[in-house]
């Protein structure tokens, strides 16, 4: 699996892979449970990780990839708080992990998100960040 091939879809917790396209909707795979169905393109909005940014104090966005890129380099040291954890334990572990984020743009909720998508990731989908960092050395090298 690479980080491409994920999805968060409005309305559904957890995160998902895409298995077929209709002309109404997705056929989608969770993946902790690998259990498959019909997502209305009518009820649903589909967001790829890919193209999920995070807000910069430059005015620019840097992508999710590499945020949670951080967040695992830094996972020994400076593990994640809790989603539930205080607002100012929240930010203050971005901050750590991200310095350049943009504090007015990015919402606490947002930060949640990432965390909780984090965690997730690195409990149902073991090695991808080390595939996608292998994938990252291979496009460097052409």
């Amino acid at each position: 699996m690479k980080f491409d091939e994920l999805l968060a879809v409005s309305g559904l917790p957890g995160l998902y892979t895409m298995v077929a396209n209709k002309s109404n909707g997705l056929i989608i795979e969770e993946l902790k449970t690998k259990k498959r169905r019909f997502a209305s393109s009518r009820k649903h909005q589909f967001s790829p990780l890919a193209s999920i940014g995070i807000y910069t104090d430059d005015g620019d966005t840097i992508e999710l990839k590499k945020v949670f890129r951080n967040m695992n380099d830094q996972y020994e040291d400076t593990p994640p708080p809790a989603v539930n954890a205080k607002d100012d334990d929240l930010r203050e572990y971005f901050e750590d992990v991200l310095p350049t984020y943009d504090k007015d743009r990015v919402k606490v909720s947002d930060i949640k998100k990432a965390i909780k998508w984090f965690l997730f990731l690195r409990e149902n989908a073991s090695g991808l960040f080390q595939e996608d960092d292998k994938a990252d050395e291979m496009d460097t090298s052409e």
